[in-house]
Formats: C-alpha cells, structure tokens, sequence
C-alpha cells in the first residue's frame, strides 16, 4: 500500500463524457477555404484567397478580416454542453420543435462539413454532420452566428493600412496635391514638406471609414483620393461625393457604396489644406 498525491486519483477519476471529444466541427483553421452562413434570411459565403477573405455571396464585397476570423474561431470552439445529464431524446424534440437560427458550412482539404443550429425558448441546440445526435450548446455560438452581411463587411475605405504609402494624390474641386515619398522624406512638386503635416493627412486618410452601406446617393465627385502602396503594386483610388449632410464613397472598380460622415471629409480637406513646407526647405 502506498501514500499518492489526490491530484493522482482526480486525473484518474473521469467519466465518458470528460474523455470524449466535444468538437462538433473539425476542419483546419489553415486550409480552410469557404466558409458558408445562412442566418437572419441571407446566406453569406467567404473564399479565402491566400490569407484573405472575400465575401463571394450575395455579391463580392471586402470583407473584415478580423469579423471573419472571429466566426472562424467560433465555429472551431463549438463543442457540445454536456456539462448536465444527457438526455438524447429530450434534446432532440428540442432541436425539432425549435425555430432555425443558422446553419454553417466550411470546406478545408478533406472535404464540407455542416451544422445546423436551432432556438428553442433562450437554449441552443445544433446537429453536426461529423457526429450522431443532437447536442445542447452555449448561447456564445448562437450570438457569433447571429449576425448580418454588414457585421463582415469591411467598412475602411483603404488597405494600406499602418505601411507608409508611396505616393498620395488628393483633388479637392480645382485643387490638386501630389506628396511622394523618398525614404522618410516628403515631396510636393520638388518641395520637401514638413512630416507632421504629412502624416496627419495621411492619417485621416487611412481614418476614412463607413457610418453605414448604401445603395445610392453617390453623383459627382467633389474629392478624388488615389493613395499608392506596397511598393507600387497596391492602388487604390477612392471618389467622394457630397449627399445632403453626409458624403457617399466608393472605390474604383467596385460597386460598393460607403456613407461618411461629414466630419470625416471636412478633416481630410483641413489636413490637406494645412501641409506646410518643411523648414528651411531643400529643393529636389
């Protein structure tokens, strides 16, 4: 006979259902390649390319990356509640009399997995193709698959992101601005321009982001911003018009429209109004 530490006997003493695998999705987050959700009466499909999500239906628009990620992540923790008694039948007249709430669809390398997920009262329940049965689930799933087209949809209205550009072009009605970057110097027409003021124009730009989607509004523009990065592989050109109290974008080559708000554009005309010379400027 021997004397052991409790915490022997404790990793020892499991049930069926602690030693089970709870998963009931088990695609590769890294290969993972289409991602399909039909919740609230729209049915929404992401294609990866790369690293990147796009929203491929209803109709190609960018998508958010991290909101993708995030349902990405929720569909990879959705395990099973076994945490009180099991009872197969109840759960399975709960998932049949409950109204449809989402269902899900991922594809990675070994083929498409799907789970349905059903409301009965404030309880979720959801059935997976990978496993038998119908198991109760946590209302964490039910709020991540519980969103709209826009909840994905990538409100910035420029990618570059937190990389300095290249070059930035702003036409404001009759005026024109042109900055070029040469290493941590900024240019405008041979002039070499104060960095502050650069980077505070550059960060209204990068700042530009949707209040909301529409479907119209956008006439002329009154602001065209052509903003270029990555070394030059990156473009992006940008046209804003002016619709009643607020302004409509949209970038070149999409369909997508974008409502700003007022102070946004205001900011941007002010911070390319105030671009001042760097001190004592050199001439190039």
């Amino acid at each position: 006979m021997f004397t052991i530490a409790s915490y022997t006997k404790t990793s020892l003493d499991k049930s069926p259902n602690d030693l089970r695998n709870k998963n009931l999705l088990t695609f590769d987050s890294d290969k993972l390649s289409r991602v399909e959700l039909t919740a609230k009466k729209t049915a929404i499909e992401f294609g990866r390319n790369k690293d990147a999500w796009q929203i491929v239906k209803p109709k190609p628009l960018r998508a958010d990356q991290s909101s993708v990620e995030e349902l990405i992540r929720t569909l990879r923790d959705a395990k099973m509640d076994l945490s009180g008694s099991e009872d197969t039948k109840k759960n399975a007249a709960a998932f049949n009399s409950g109204a449809s709430f989402a269902t899900v669809k991922v594809t990675d390398v070994s083929g498409t997995q799907e789970m349905q997920v059903r409301k009965n009262n404030d309880d979720y329940y959801a059935k997976s193709s990978i496993v038998d049965g119908v198991y109760k689930v946590s209302s964490t799933l039910g709020t991540g698959l519980g969103k709209k087209l826009d909840d994905f949809r990538n409100k910035k209205l420029f990618d570059f992101g937190f990389a300095d550009p290249d070059k930035v072009e702003v036409h404001d009605g009759s005026k024109g601005l042109f900055l070029l970057r040469s290493d941590s110097d900024w240019w405008s027409n041979g002039t070499k321009m104060e960095e502050n003021s650069v980077r505070s124009l550059i960060d209204k730009i990068r700042d530009l982001s949707a209040s909301k989607f529409v479907d119209s509004g956008f006439t002329s523009a009154v602001l065209d911003l052509t903003v270029t990065s990555n070394d030059g592989k990156r473009i992006e050109k940008v046209s804003i018009s002016k619709n009643g109290a607020a302004y409509v974008a949209k970038r070149e080559n999409e369909p997508a429209l974008y409502e700003l708000d007022a102070s946004a554009v205001t900011d941007v005309q002010k911070s390319a109004a105030d671009l001042k010379p760097a001190p004592q400027s050199a001439k190039k």
